[in-house]
C-alpha cells in the first residue's frame, strides 16, 4: 500500500521537508556504497552481528546496473545529496529489493518508509504481482519493520527458487540461516503461488541483502 499519492512528472517530499524522494541517478552510484557502510552502523548496537558494520556492501558498479534497470530510488536532503536509498530489480513478475539503507544520523524520520512506498507504488503501477525482500526475522529495524509495511514471511515451501538461492548466497557469506527469511508483499490481490509458478526458472542474482 502506498503511503502518499504519486505524480510521475514530481519528486516527492513527506513530513521531513528537508528529504525528497527521486529516480537514482548514475551520477549518484559512488555515493550509495558510503550511505550503506553508514546505515549497517546500526548493527553495533548487536553483539553477534556487530561484524556486519564492517561487511563489504554493494559496490558502485553493481548500482550502476540497478539504476539503469529503473528501480532504484534515493532520498536526497536540500542539496540533493543522497542520505538513503532502495535499489531493487526486476525479477519476472516481482521486483526484489536488494537493498534498503539510511545514513545512521539520518534514520528514524520515515526515510526508509518513504524509499520502500516509492518501490511498493512502482511495482503495483507496472502491475507486478508481489514485492520480495530477504531479511533478518530477529532484528528491529528489519522483519518487524517489513512486517508493518504488510510483508509477510514466505513458508518455506513457498519461497520461489530465485529468493532460495539469495537465502543460500547469504549464508555462505557468513549470514546465520535460522535468523534470515525471505519476506513478500503481494499486490493486486495476486496469490504468492502464482508468483512461485511465474519464476520457478528465473534468474539467479549476487548476494546483497536487505
Amino acid at each position: 500500500m502506498a503511503l502518499f499519492h504519486h505524480h510521475p512528472s514530481t519528486a516527492r517530499k513527506w513530513r521531513d521537508s528537508m528529504v525528497t524522494v527521486r529516480k537514482t541517478g548514475a551520477r549518484d552510484a559512488e555515493r550509495l556504497p558510503d550511505i550503506e557502510r553508514s546505515a549497517a552502523r546500526a548493527f553495533l548496537a548487536l553483539p553477534d552481528l556487530a561484524w556486519i558494520a564492517g561487511d563489504d556492501v554493494q559496490p558502485a558498479e553493481r548500482h550502476r546496473e540497478l539504476i539503469a534497470g529503473g528501480h532504484a530510488w534515493v532520498a536526497v536532503d536540500s542539496d540533493d545529496a543522497p542520505v538513503g536509498f532502495l535499489a531493487a530489480e526486476k525479477l519476472d513478475d516481482t521486483l526484489h529489493v536488494w537493498e534498503l539503507a539510511v545514513r545512521h544520523d539520518w534514520q528514524r524520520r520515515g526515510i526508509g518508509r518513504a524509499l520502500l512506498a516509492r518501490a511498493v507504488e512502482a511495482a503495483r503501477a507496472e502491475g507486478l504481482a508481489a514485492v520480495t525482500l530477504t531479511t533478518f526475522r530477529d532484528v528491529a529495524w528489519n522483519e518487524p519493520f517489513y512486517r508493518r509495511f504488510g510483508f509477510r514471511i514466505l513458508a518455506a515451501d513457498a519461497v520461489p527458487r530465485h529468493l532460495k538461492k539469495v537465502l543460500e548466497a547469504e549464508a555462505a557469506h557468513g549470514l546465520p540461516p535460522g535468523r534470515r527469511c525471505a519476506m513478500a508483499l503481494t499486490l493486486a490481490g495476486r496469490r504468492m503461488d502464482a508468483v512461485r509458478r511465474r519464476i520457478a526458472s528465473g534468474p539467479q542474482t549476487a548476494f546483497s541483502g536487505a
